[in-house]
């Protein structure tokens, strides 16, 4: 569930916005100055929702709606049939808006497909006894501390934000370049989720074609995919972006290890440590790391080659019993530096040798039998640490540091370091800023992608409302010839919408809290 102190902070801040609200619009003495300074400053306030509109960027919207730039002016230019010199300018931003138009309505019909494709996952997730991860899964509901670190909600409220005043944005550009008066812009705040708005004249939208009207409502979404494009842009060719300051494809830089986690202490990983191999898996990304960690999880325990002659300097003998589990013990149980290795002899008999780690495994290849053994010395066995069932012995390499060695489960590996593809080419420069871009980019990428198909969703209250029923104006007029008849269809596909993107979200999120 979501940590106690995130819930305490945000319900007392709430509580305490509503009181102090409550108490300044009782009093009769603050009660009239206070309204009017609320008034003044285009907010209002309601129970977990702040609202503040403006219009001081009405002017800039406008700028943007009849932008001409000049460069299209020398590029675009045409002569028309009466032999006048003119341009595309205004043919491309309209087309802009088209191509956003069309979008925006292959959009409606995709979101209720892949609504229902996540749907039938998330059904067939809930009546299996042991569902698979839900990161197959296009859509899902996004939790504060379940299935979203804390140490990421600035990432995630920062994406959230832009990624609505772009889409904001969107509608009020292309309202402006349809003649519809805009009114103002806005931002609030709904318990702990930012957002922005837009306010148009509502008898201009209504006078205006359908066509019109499609292309101001697609023109949200249209601009929540040009931004996650730009992600993309950006995401993929940064490491080309970074090449004077970063190199990678050399190992994956250590930028921070989680206190008292199994990767802290003076043999552990410390911050811009190199590593460059897990047992036998090289490692030249992130990506490398997860994989090797995710193979090792999977495959049966990786064993040493260890010489014979070493076996009996490092041996002592030690009472061998079975665990539950039925994995070997023949070490004392209160040894932090001695493991247990099981290994077949010449008699091919299977045997066990209590061996401190570091010295027994430290240079050796990695091996699955005697056979690979043979290779580098005749005299030497496959020795494989006897340890419990889904734990793993895992030598980490980050020259020119001594191999640090883990034994655990691999996942607490995983989360107890973070890690970077980005080497700094010189000391001065941060391990970290390659890491906030290229999550920032992430976060926009999946958030705004994310709003683009929510909004297109014909859905109550969404963009997707709008769409829906300024689609059937302009396609279904000749056929359906009843106005009533057209928005009686309409409100039965908006039911369906809305019924599909509630169950989405009530089941994915029982998924996330309760499962």
């Amino acid at each position: 569930m979501i940590p106690i102190p995130l819930v305490v902070v945000v319900l007392g801040g709430w509580c305490a916005i509503y009181l102090a609200d409550t108490l300044l619009t009782s009093s009769k003495t603050y009660k009239s100055s206070y309204e009017e300074w609320l008034s003044t400053h285009g907010l209002s306030i309601s129970p977990f929702h702040i609202r503040w509109q403006t219009t001081i960027f009405n002017r800039l919207f406008y700028k943007w709606g009849r932008w001409r730039p000049y460069f299209l002016y020398i590029w675009c230019r045409y002569y028309n049939s009466a032999g006048i010199r003119t341009t595309y300018v205004s043919f491309l931003l309209h087309s802009r808006f088209s191509l956003g138009m069309v979008f925006g309505i292959l959009a409606m019909f995709g979101s209720m497909i892949l609504l229902g494709r996540t749907l039938i996952q998330t059904l067939h997730q809930m009546m299996t006894d042991t569902p698979g991860p839900q990161n197959d899964r296009m859509l899902q509901v996004v939790v504060p501390g379940v299935n979203l670190p804390i140490s990421q909600l600035t990432y995630f409220f920062s994406a959230i934000l832009i990624s609505g005043v772009i889409h904001e944005v969107g509608h009020g550009v292309a309202a402006v370049r349809e003649t519809v008066r805009f009114n103002g812009f806005g931002m609030f705040i709904f318990v702990l989720y930012p957002g922005a708005f837009v306010d148009l004249f509502t008898t201009h939208l209504q006078l205006i074609s359908p066509i019109q009207q499609l292309r101001i409502f697609c023109a949200g979404v249209w601009h929540n995919f040009i931004l996650g494009l730009l992600g993309i842009l950006i995401l993929f060719p940064l490491p080309a972006i970074l090449y004077p300051f970063y190199y990678t494809g050399v190992g994956a830089l250590v930028t921070e290890v989680v206190e008292d986690s199994p990767a802290s202490g003076p043999r552990g990983l410390f911050v811009r440590d190199i590593i460059t191999q897990i047992q036998d898996c090289p490692v030249t990304s992130v990506d490398d790391w997860h994989k090797c960690l995710n193979d090792i999880s999977v495959k049966p325990q990786t064993g040493f080659c260890i010489s014979t002659a070493t076996l009996q300097q490092l041996h002592f003998p030690s009472r061998v019993y079975r665990r539950l589990d039925g994995s070997v013990e023949c070490c004392s149980n209160n040894s932090l530096s001695d493991i247990c290795f099981s290994f077949t002899g010449n008699g091919y008999s299977q045997q066990h040798a209590c061996l401190p780690a570091r010295k027994a495994i430290q240079s050796n290849p990695e091996c699955q039998s005697n056979a690979d053994c043979q290779k580098s010395a005749s005299s030497s066995v496959c020795a494989i640490p006897s340890i419990e069932n889904q734990t793993r012995l895992i030598r980490v390499k980050h020259p020119p540091q001594l191999d640090m060695l883990f034994i655990g489960y691999p996942v607490h590996l995983e989360y107890g370091v973070s890690l970077s593809s980005f080497i700094p080419r010189y000391k001065f420069l941060s391990v970290e800023l390659p890491v906030v871009i290229e999550t920032f980019c992430k976060y926009v990428i999946s958030l705004s992608g994310a709003l683009a198909v929510i909004n297109a969703v014909p859905c109550f209250a969404l963009d997707g409302q709008w769409i829906l029923n300024s689609f059937l104006e302009a396609t279904l007029t000749s056929l359906i010839v009843e106005k009533e008849n057209r928005e009686l269809l309409g409100f039965f596909i908006l039911l369906a919408g809305s019924v599909l993107l509630t169950a989405n979200v009530a089941l994915g999120l029982w998924m996330v809290t309760a499962r």
